[in-house]
């Protein structure tokens, strides 16, 4: 799976959790009042100023609005952050309050921190953010509201309405701060089968995937099956919670997978990748059981296990043949190739690659172009077929330049130059050992202008003596090179 891919899916598991219908926020009198006077008086004044701009007001609401309370006159004198705080108190939500300050207090160490480590952070203060200080008091005193009733599915659903408003990448640590809310409200949820409490395993899952912490993830994903399984659930968008769990635990198994790999634990990744096949067929989505068998095919592939390798990959290019699947049919070819690359069976190697080549040519497939033209450059390369490695080298380059990626470019350019040198060296030593006037006149002619010789049919005989598998003997090659070179030597 790309990086691009594995982003999409992400982005995808987070936007189906935060299809919300809009509710009207309710606003105490106090807060009201306060709006009207925004925005609100910058912290950074001098004290003095702010005692000169308080007296204003004052006198203000003195000449111009006679019989005002001290309620309405604080409602413009303090910032709005303060009275969001106050018409929780007053209106009997402590634990409201508490919430809320501590959450305020955070975001001013972070934001602290992170104008520290850039200059281009520019997050406004909490208290420079109406809106969000209006989510907090409606759905906070909401929520708590219901939990004095014990309505917890009530108080559950206005601690998710919070998550899914800060889910943007500034305030996702206000989003996990009630995504865990949400899980310790949902075990207390007993009259909807555990819907509730799948759904928070699947927002804690999200959590700590993209943390990093895998296992987590995968713990809470797990939790997410076992409670979809055999279950017609739908999110907010119409889908199965079951196939989204299906889908949550592949991806989860499979970066723990890649790391295992990474540490050379063969036996365990293929453990938890046989488990994410199992658990694909259950989904009943053919894509997605293609997918997991891709994956467990090169663990295969990684731990020597060339036969299973080949047995799986071939499954998965059944599935991509039957569900017409172009693009997955291509990376089932070229994973096959690989495996019969490690095998010795060039040949064979070489078939796969190049109807890797013609599928990502009919889709426009440039990187894929690259990496096949490159894999057959290599063969070629190895097994003494300059010319015709030089050919899928210069391929490999023609697409990068194409592609305007600049290190994907140097790269193939220094195995198409390699290429070329050997294939260059052997048609350079022919004219040498042949020692005749045309060849002469090829050397002399080659000096003035170091542009390409033609290579001699001569040389092409001679790299054709002992073919194997359509490629000449690896022995023939280092003899027949090492005379070669004498001879320039001499």
């Amino acid at each position: 799976m790309s990086v691009l891919k594995y982003c999409f899916c992400l982005f995808f598991l987070q936007s189906i959790m935060t299809t919300l219908p809009p509710l009207p926020l309710t606003r105490p009198k106090l807060t009201s009042l306060a709006r009207q006077k925004l925005p609100c008086t910058p912290k950074n004044l001098a004290r003095a100023q702010l005692i000169k701009e308080k007296d204003d007001i004052d006198y203000y609401l003195e000449v111009n609005f006679k019989g005002l309370s001290k309620e309405e006159v604080a409602a413009y004198r303090n910032s709005y952050k303060k009275n969001i705080c106050v018409d929780m108190l007053r209106e009997g939500y402590h634990k409201s309050f508490t919430e809320l300050f501590a959450l305020m207090e955070r975001w001013d160490v972070l934001r602290e921190a992170a104008k520290v480590r850039s200059i281009f952070w520019l997050q406004k203060p909490l208290e420079e953010q109406p809106e969000k200080l209006d989510h907090f008091y409606h759905y906070l005193t909401r929520a708590e509201n219901a939990e004095r009733k014990e309505y917890f599915e009530d108080v559950y659903n206005n601690l998710y309405a919070l998550a899914c408003y800060f889910n943007t990448p500034e305030d996702k640590w206000v989003r996990n701060h009630f995504y865990e809310r949400c899980f310790k409200i949902a075990q207390l949820i007993k009259i909807d089968g555990g819907k509730k409490e799948a759904e928070a395993h699947a927002h804690m899952g999200l959590l700590y995937e993209e943390d990093g912490q895998l296992s987590e993830a995968a713990e809470h994903y797990e939790a997410f099956h076992q409670l979809t399984q055999g279950r017609i659930w739908k999110d907010e968008t119409g889908r199965f919670l079951n196939l989204l769990a299906c889908e949550s635990l592949l991806r989860t198994y499979r970066l723990l997978s890649d790391k295992m790999l990474e540490n050379k634990e063969y036996k365990q990744a293929i453990r938890i990748l046989i488990k994410a096949s199992e658990i694909a067929k259950e989904g009943s989505d053919k894509k997605m059981e293609g997918e997991a068998s891709y994956y467990l095919g090169l663990a295969y592939l990684a731990a020597g296990e060339y036969e299973t390798a080949l047995t799986v990959l071939n499954t998965y290019g059944k599935i991509s043949t039957d569900l017409d699947d172009d693009l997955s049919l291509g990376r089932a070819y070229e994973a096959t190739a690989k495996v019969l690359q490690s095998q010795g069976e060039m040949k064979e190697a070489i078939k796969y690659l190049k109807k890797v080549l013609k599928i990502a040519r009919n889709n426009f497939q440039n990187l894929d172009i690259v990496r096949a033209s490159t894999m057959l450059g290599d063969i070629y390369n190895e097994k003494g077929y300059y010319s015709k490695a030089s050919e899928y080298f210069q391929q490999a380059f023609d697409t990068t330049r194409e592609l305007m990626n600049m290190p994907l470019m140097n790269e193939t350019k220094v195995h198409y130059g390699i290429a070329k040198a050997h294939q260059l060296m052997l048609t350079i030593n022919n004219c040498i050992e042949t020692a005749d006037i045309t060849s002469l006149d090829h050397l002399l002619s080659w000096k003035e202008s170091r542009s390409d010789i033609a290579p001699d049919l001569i040389i092409a005989k001679r790299w054709k003596q002992v073919p194997i598998n359509g490629l000449m003997d690896e022995q023939t090659v280092v003899h027949t090179y090492s005379g070669i070179l004498h001879n320039y030597k001499e």
